[in-house]
């Protein structure tokens, strides 16, 4: 017997346009993909894709539905893992997947995943895209509320974030995130001055594929890497490179090689955050049990949308506390 498939693609609007250092966003279009089984048991996965590899929700929606004369009522997540490769559809369905046999247990997502205990809120960075300096310094005076901050840089505009941050609200943590714009001459340039404003991690400076150019570096501040680490695979090119690694549910291709690549790097001496492509609360839930072993948590997709799913997950500040069962697992 067969899991009936449903496919959807939508579009969520942000609250204003997003700037990176290689790309403005205005929304965030994502795949839901539902899963349903016979006894009318239905479980739900979102993925926003993997832009920079050039998915999109057609083409993610294009892998899923060619699988569906497979997902048989058995389907095991080992499967998915042999049929699809890590990136947004298989996150989709592999969260679906969860979804699915959480309802049909009756039992919490995080159970399933061997974690009995309760989980626990956990504390979210918020990420201060680019732009003009009065929008910047703007939307830091709105987070002042928010603990700890991601201060997203390019080529240029770098130690200015920094300095934005720390005159808007001077009590913030800072994260900084470059998305590859940097290289390492600029890196140590800068990394004096990063260092005497409490910056705590360095994400992603240098281009993937070109991450060699940090050996021998020693960064007093941690770096992570976030681009250049899909999954397990990805982990021994980056040992001794990266301190860090952030894990993206939509990278993994799903929960399932989330959690392994999270035991895997821990193994191997990583720290571990966890982060998203952005997207709803649906998407956020199933990282929510990465997180939980996570020292840096970046989970704030919903928080730059203009609207929510309904149930959505609940902030308080910068306090995630666990989906509800309704949501998701």
């Amino acid at each position: 017997m067969l899991l009936d498939c449903s496919i959807t693609t939508e579009d969520w609007p942000l609250q204003e346009p997003f700037e990176i250092s290689n790309a403005v966003m205005t929304a965030i279009d994502v795949l839901l993909v539902e899963l349903r089984d016979a006894d009318g048991h239905v479980g739900r996965g979102e993925a926003a894709g993997v832009s920079y590899d050039g998915e999109t929700p057609a083409s993610m929606a294009a892998q899923v539905h060619g699988l569906r004369p497979r997902l048989h009522a058995d389907l095991s997540f080992d499967e998915l893992m042999q049929w699809l490769p890590a990136g947004g559809a298989r996150n989709a369905l592999d969260c679906a997947l969860w979804d699915l046999r959480s309802k049909q247990a009756g039992r919490r997502a995080w159970q399933l995943a061997g974690r009995e205990q309760q989980v626990l809120p956990v504390e979210t960075a918020y990420t201060i895209g680019l732009g003009q300096e009065a929008d910047v310094r703007r939307k830091i005076r709105a987070a002042r509320h928010m603990p700890l901050l991601k201060l997203k840089a390019d080529k240029t505009r770098h130690l200015d974030m920094v300095r934005f941050a720390r005159e808007e609200h001077p009590a913030a943590r800072l994260m900084i995130d470059a998305n590859q714009a940097w290289d390492r001459r600029l890196l140590e340039k800068i990394l004096p001055e990063l260092q005497a404003h409490g910056v705590e991690l360095i994400e992603q400076p240098v281009p993937r594929g070109d991450d060699a150019q940090l050996d021998g570096l020693a960064s007093p501040i941690p770096l992570a890497a976030d681009e250049s680490c899909n999954d397990r695979g990805s982990l021994h090119a980056l040992k001794g490179l990266y301190q860090y690694i952030n894990i993206k549910l939509d990278k993994s291709g799903g929960l399932s090689e989330g959690l392994a690549l999270a035991r895997t790097a821990h193994q191997m001496g990583f720290g571990l955050m966890v982060g998203n492509m952005g997207g709803t609360a649906l998407a956020m839930a199933p990282a929510f049990i990465v997180a939980q072993e996570c020292r840096f948590v970046d989970l704030d997709g919903p928080l730059l949308l203009a609207r929510d799913r309904e149930p959505a997950m609940r902030y308080e500040a910068a306090q995630l506390s666990p989906p509800d069962a309704a949501l998701w697992g």
